[in-house]
């Protein structure tokens, strides 16, 4: 008989404190990507690497992003073969790992990879002209976004290599007619580069539906202010922000009726 209970078992004491950090980061993670309107249904996914390892954390493919809990996620390694896991039917979707698990390999700096299927990311995505810097938050991304084609639905290993060449030393790429995606050195980084890229994308898609002329800054200017928002300019994007972004999470959680975040 099939199990889907979402009754998961605390792991906090099984696993190492750095492990549990993560797990509890990530799932936050999780939630607010649901709180921000980010989510396709089960779809979709968002992975950490476990400090000081080579193993990575995944949703259970079936769970809404509303009810991940630190001890819901399921530890993989690179390749894809889960070491651990709640005990229920659910499983992993290949995608996750097939793109995910080719940036965390090529890139070990990269502790997070988040991607979506938003509306108004697929728009852009779509696009021929891709993102354009129509916005100081789309400007961010000036000479720092990668774009990958696409090739189908991601199941093929071999497109793994074409993925890490078109995302390049970037934070952010747009998967065309697909959606988006973002890493960072920090979970706390790849949402801030995420939210951010949203909000470029449904700006843009705004701004082209009012059918009116647009205008741009001059390209000098459009450096300057993407060179302002590269993490080693200022500060690092996502870290001041994170403390407000778990206060919002756990007013909110209080009466949501789906078990707390780091449970």
């Amino acid at each position: 008989m099939s199990s889907y209970s979402t009754d998961f078992k605390c792991v906090r004491d099984d696993v190492s404190p750095e492990e549990w950090q993560t797990r509890v980061e990530l799932a936050a993670c999780y939630r607010l990507v649901d709180r921000f309107g980010m989510t396709d249904l089960i779809y979709n996914h968002i992975t950490a690497r476990i400090p000081g390892t080579e193993h990575l954390l995944i949703n259970l493919y079936g769970l809404l992003y509303k009810e991940i809990t630190a001890s819901s996620l399921v530890k993989i390694e690179l390749a894809g073969n889960i070491l651990a896991k709640p005990d229920t039917d659910y499983g992993i979707n290949r995608s996750g790992y097939v793109i995910h698990g080719a940036i965390h390999e090529a890139r070990p700096q990269v502790q997070c990879v988040i991607h979506t299927h938003t509306r108004a990311g697929m728009a852009v995505a779509s696009m021929k002209c891709g993102l354009l810097p129509l916005t100081q938050t789309s400007m961010r991304f000036v000479g720092h976004i990668g774009y990958h084609d696409f090739e189908g639905p991601a199941i093929d290993l071999e497109e793994r290599v074409r993925l890490v060449r078109d995302l390049g030393s970037h934070d952010a790429m747009i998967l065309r007619n697909h959606g988006l995606l973002t890493c960072g050195a920090t979970i706390q980084q790849a949402f801030n580069t995420l939210y951010q890229l949203e909000m470029s994308c449904r700006a843009q898609v705004d701004t082209m539906a009012a059918g009116t002329e647009i205008t741009l800054p001059a390209q000098e200017v459009l450096e300057l202010t993407a060179h302002l928002y590269q993490p080693g300019t200022r500060r690092p994007y996502g870290v001041l922000e994170w403390p407000a972004m778990i206060r919002l999470l756990n007013a909110e959680g209080r009466s949501s009726g789906f078990p707390p975040y780091d449970a």
